[in-house]
C-alpha cells in the first residue's frame, strides 16, 4: 500500500533539513575537514523513529555541503551517503544500532574522496585508513555521545504519548 505524504511529514522533513544544515553551518570550524565532528550528525538517529528524517537529512546535508570547502562532489556524494545511512538507520532493529549506519557509511564512503581534497595525514602511507579512522571517530562522537541519548529521550517521550517505543 502506498503511503500518502502528509503536511506533518513535509513539515518534519523541512525542520530536520533546516536543523541539520543550520547546525553544520553554525559549527563550521568543526563541521568540515578531515578531522570533523558534525554536531548535526547526532540527528542521523532520527530515521529510527521518523521516516521524514530520511529526506530531511539528505536535503540538510546537501545544503550544508554547499557551504563547505569541498564543492559539488561533496554535495552530491555526501548527500547520497547520508541517504544510504538514513535508509539503513530506519531499518535498525534496536535503538543502540541506530547510530551505527551513519558511522560506517560515512567512514567508508568519505574515505574514497576526502584524502585528495584535504591533505589528511597518512597512517602508514594509507589515505583510506587515515580517513576511515578520522571520519569514524568524529561520527562516533556525534552519533553515540549526542545522537543516541537524543534517541533515548525521544523514545521515552514517544512511549509516554502512544504507549509503544518503535
Amino acid at each position: 500500500m502506498k503511503k500518502k505524504i502528509t503536511v506533518r511529514f513535509l513539515a518534519r522533513t523541512g525542520i530536520i533539513a533546516a536543523l541539520y544544515a543550520g547546525l553544520t553551518i553554525a559549527f563550521h570550524p568543526f563541521s568540515y575537514g578531515p578531522l570533523q565532528v558534525r554536531i548535526s550528525e547526532a540527528l542521523t538517529v532520527l530515521p529510527f523513529l521518523y521516516p521524514a528524517a530520511i529526506p530531511g537529512l539528505t536535503l540538510g546535508c546537501a545544503i550544508a555541503n554547499i557551504f563547505g570547502p569541498f564543492g559539488l562532489l561533496d554535495v552530491l556524494v555526501g548527500s547520497i551517503l547520508t541517504l544510504i545511512a538514513a535508509l539503513l538507520t530506519a531499518r535498525a532493529r534496536r535503538p543502540w544500532l541506530a547510530p551505527l549506519p551513519p558511522i560506517l557509511v560515512n567512514a567508508v564512503g568519505l574515505s574514497f574522496y576526502l584524502p585528495t581534497m584535504t591533505g589528511i595525514p597518512l597512517i602508514g602511507g594509507i589515505p583510506y585508513l587515515s580517513t576511515f579512522l578520522a571520519v569514524g571517530i568524529g561520527q562516533a562522537v556525534a552519533c553515540y555521545l549526542v545522537g543516541y541519548p537524543l534517541l533515548i529521550v525521544l523514545l521515552k517521550r514517544r512511549g509516554r504519548q502512544d504507549g509503544n517505543s518503535h
